[in-house]
Parts: C-alpha cells; structure tokens; sequence
C-alpha cells in the first residue's frame, strides 16, 4: 500500500557539490529530502555531477536515481537551473541551452520579492582552482581517499551508537590557512555583490553552510552558501520571503523515505526519463 506523502512547498531549494559518481557522495541522503519539497525552482549550484572523478567503473544506481528524481521534477513543472562548477566544468560548453524545464548557465541572477539575489558557483574567486588547478586535482584526490575512510569510520561509530566524526573537517579545521581562506573567499565574494548591489549572495565550492550577513563601508549583503552533500548534507530555502539552510541531520522538518517507483529504477528508466523531458518541451511549443 503506498502511502500519501505531504510535501513541503517552497518557493526556491539550492544544492550544491552534490559529486555525483564519487565514493563521498550521500545520494541517498539528497534522493529523501529532493522527495520531500515541492519547489517552484530549484537551483543546482555546481559540482553535481563529478567529472574530475568520474569513473566507468563507479555511478551506482543511487546516483542514477538523483538524476532521474531532478528529470521528474523538471518534467512536473518544477524550474530546473543549472549553474556549471568547477568539477562539471565540461557542461560550460552548453550555457545558454535549455532542455524542456531545465536549463544551464554560468550566473544567474533573480528578484525576490524585489531584492536582487545573484547566484554562481563560486570557484572563479578560488585562487587555488585558478591558478594551479592541477595542483587543485591532487588535493582533490587526497579529499576523495578521506571521505572513503571516513566513511568507514562513521559505519563503525554508528554501530556502536556514538555521533559520527567528520575526519575531513578536522584536517580542515586544523589546517593553518583554512579559516583564512574561507574568510577571504567570503568577504571577496560580499565585496563584488555590494558593489554591484545585490541584496543576497548565494553560492557553493567551499562545502560550507553559512547565511550571514557581511557588511562593509558600501553597503551589506546577505551571503548565503548551500553547502555539500558529501559531508554536511545541506541545502538553502527560500520561502515567505525569508532564507534558511536546510540540515539533512538536523532539520526539524524531517525529510520523507523515497516513493517506491524509485526502487527497482534501471538505467533504461533514466533514459525513459529525458525523453519525458523533451516530450514536455514539443508539448509546452
């Protein structure tokens, strides 16, 4: 018997560094709460599809459900923005395209109730994605081999009812210039929307939630960043003209299982589902 699930509607969710086909990525966890809203819009903020990591050998069929879940959501109604990061650069090639409900770009800029609010990436102000990017690649590598082990590690504490540990945000936050970075990544991204006059700021790349508001001798703005699905498990909302993140882990709106229509899904189905996107786009013509 299927159950009747009730959806939280909302007027804008953004995700970002979901890195899809990698051992880090929790799809699982993003599949419950994509099946838990009803969003007007959402915004996919970068690296959900990890090309820098891609392998033939690795894109499980918890991945595939993503994709199809986003495709289905795009074929209902729902506005599917894609903004290109830098781990799925490739998909540059591509801004300007739009495929049914979903389309892709670098930047995005809307009015919210009329507040601007821009949207990218992020990676563009990371100096060590712009200038080194090979060495960027090896840092990467070493990040994927810590959030395997690290991953092993939760399954055990887990076992024995302790709270998981984030062996990857210790290294981090140990690290001499962590905060620093992350502060300098904030405030030069703060700078440019208050020069520009954007009343909110929302981006992704550093895999750290965070809204506040960053002032300087201009003006201030909101900052706002979505987070990642690899550690934090996180998402930004808009709704009723206010923002917040969503915590997977610790949101009191608790995120529904999957429908069932997902569990037995092939890769022939994720094919099923473009073609219903592009059906819907002949029909909306």
């Amino acid at each position: 018997m299927k159950l009747l699930r009730i959806k939280r509607k909302i007027e804008l969710a953004v995700i970002s560094d979901v890195h899809l086909g990698t051992h880090g990525c929790h799809a699982k966890h993003l599949l419950n709460y994509l099946s838990s809203i009803e969003p007007k819009k959402l915004i996919l903020n970068g690296d959900i599809v990890d090309a820098w990591q891609f392998r033939k050998r690795y894109f499980p069929k918890s991945h595939l459900k993503v994709i199809k879940k986003i495709m289905n959501m795009a074929a209902d109604g729902v506005e599917v923005i894609y903004i290109t990061g830098n781990h799925d650069e490739m998909l540059r090639k591509f801004t300007g395209n739009t495929i049914g409900n979903i389309s892709i770009v670098d930047k995005l800029a809307l009015d919210l109730h009329g507040k601007k609010a821009w949207f990218f990436h992020g990676d563009v102000f990371d100096v060590s994605i712009q200038n080194a990017k090979w060495l960027a690649k090896l840092g990467d590598y070493g990040y994927r081999a810590l959030t395997q082990l690290n991953r092993l590690v939760n399954w055990y504490l887990e076992r024995r009812g302790k709270e998981r540990y984030s062996l990857s945000d210790k290294v981090k936050n140990d690290a001499k210039n962590a905060e620093k970075r992350i502060k300098k990544f904030e405030k030069v991204i703060s700078d440019l929307a208050i020069e520009n006059a954007y009343d909110y700021v929302v981006c992704g790349h550093i895999h750290h939630p965070k809204m506040a508001y960053i002032e300087n001798k201009h003006g201030t703005t909101m900052y706002l960043n979505s987070g990642d699905w690899v550690e934090n498990f996180t998402a930004l909302e808009y709704q009723f003209k206010r923002w917040k993140v969503y915590h997977y882990n610790k949101d009191k709106l608790s995120p529904f299982f999957v429908d069932e229509d997902f569990e037995n899904m092939e890769f022939r189905d994720l094919i099923a589902a473009i073609t219903i996107v592009e059906q819907h786009e002949k029909k909306a013509k």
